[in-house]
């Protein structure tokens, strides 16, 4: 039952969060005089609504989001009054209309910020020098942590029943550093593995040092069937396994505590941004195991989620107390909607942003020229590339949204 609450919970922060972003819009296009005539949170039919002023407020059925309807966005918006034309957001100095458009994301950046913040005083963010891919794993000394025991079959865990690991029917312990493997010296985790795999099963020799001291133990290597190291998407072969892992004794997650939590902010804002750009330039790659999520294939979880696959994450883990990693998802989150409001494409805020700087840009160059202002762009004639955009980005979200539904990625 938790997890169904922490869940509800996680998708009204998601809700608060997106209508924020509106609510900059607002305020901002507000301040300079622009006419708002709508803010709703949601879409769909009006539950309820009352009016302040010029502006009418309201929720609507489908909490997937919001809008702020600013009068006038483009000169073929006809929804102007006549006699509040001047007040027509296409009529203001482009600086401001950039302003108002940037507002949105500006305050989902703050709330990014202001999170990443309060994680790294008091919660704890990623330890970025906890290693985390094959290579960095790789690098790492040749301490260990011993296997409950070895399948023959990847895919397989272990069972009741299976065999010691063969580290472990050797004696060695949790925390042994491996210095030679059969006479053959190691240094590293990834020359661990290396010399592992190219020795024969049975009986072999492995040195190490316990506690500032050198042994040695006898461990039967046991056969199984794994991919190579240099393409873990290759077919299994026959080698040899130890049944050990990496020993790796700093903490997955840190605290700086209020005050050094400042300078750690801005390291993992930057750090954030290049986790967001490295997980939208995988997105095209990962469609196709999308897709083939939903036809009950094994859940990729570098797949990408909706709203809903957010919420279901972020939910699970805040029931598992898991809080560093639901706020990191929704810090995360928020930092992903603001980069992609950034695109120039319409109808996403950096697109409105775009058109307003190349008209700016096309009516000074016209003036140096000196030729006629050649005026505002038609955006009648974006249309079709509108339609476009909104058509895939509603397949998107419906791809991943059903993807969430029928086969979503789980913590467990």
């Amino acid at each position: 039952m938790s997890q169904v609450l922490f869940t509800v919970a996680f998708a009204l922060a998601i809700l608060v969060s997106v209508s924020l972003h509106e609510l900059g819009h607002l305020v901002s296009a507000k301040r300079f005089g622009m006419r708002v005539t709508r803010f709703f949170v949601g879409y769909g039919p009006t539950l309820f609504s009352w009016r302040r002023g010029e502006t009418e407020y309201g929720l609507k059925a489908i909490p997937l989001g919001g809008f702020c309807t600013i009068a006038g966005m483009t000169p073929d918006d006809d929804e102007i009054d006549p006699k509040d034309a001047h007040r027509a957001m296409w009529r203001f100095p482009v600086w401001k209309r950039t302003v108002v458009m940037v507002s949105g994301v500006t305050v989902q950046f703050a709330l990014a910020v202001a999170g990443l913040w309060f994680a790294a005083a008091f919660v704890g963010v990623p330890n970025l020098d906890y290693p985390q891919t094959a290579s960095q794993i790789g690098a790492q000394p040749t301490a260990i942590v011993l296997a409950e025991c070895v399948t023959p079959d990847a895919a397989r865990a272990c069972a009741a029943g299976d065999p010691a690991s063969p580290a472990r029917a050797a004696g060695l312990r949790d925390g042994d550093v491996v210095t030679a493997i059969n006479g053959v010296a190691v240094a590293t985790y990834a020359d661990v593995l290396r010399v592992v795999r190219a020795t024969p099963p049975g009986p072999t020799e492995v040195a190490y040092v316990r506690d500032g001291r050198p042994g040695s133990a006898r461990a039967d290597l046991s056969a199984v069937r794994r991919p190579p190291l240099s393409d873990p998407t290759a077919a299994p072969t026959t080698v040899a396994a130890l049944g050990v892992g990496l020993h790796v004794t700093a903490p997955r997650e840190v605290t700086f505590g209020p005050v050094g939590a400042f300078a750690a902010t801005g390291t993992y804002t930057g750090w954030m941004a290049g986790q967001t750009w490295e997980a939208a330039q995988r997105i095209p790659s990962k469609l196709p195991a999308l897709w083939h999520s939903i036809t009950d294939a094994e859940r990729d979880p570098q797949t990408p989620i909706s709203v809903v696959g957010a919420s279901l994450l972020g939910g699970e883990a805040a029931s598992l107390g898991m809080w560093s990693t639901a706020l990191m998802m929704f810090i995360g989150l928020n930092v992903f909607m603001a980069f992609f409001n950034l695109l120039p494409l319409l109808p996403l805020d950096g697109g409105h942003v775009a058109i307003a700087w190349f008209e700016r840009a096309r009516t000074w160059l016209a003036a140096r020229r000196g030729r006629p202002d050649p005026g505002r762009v038609d955006y009648l004639k974006l249309l079709p590339l509108t339609y476009t955009v909104v058509l895939i980005g509603g397949a998107f979200t419906l791809l991943t949204i059903t993807a969430d539904v029928i086969n979503p990625i789980t913590i467990r």
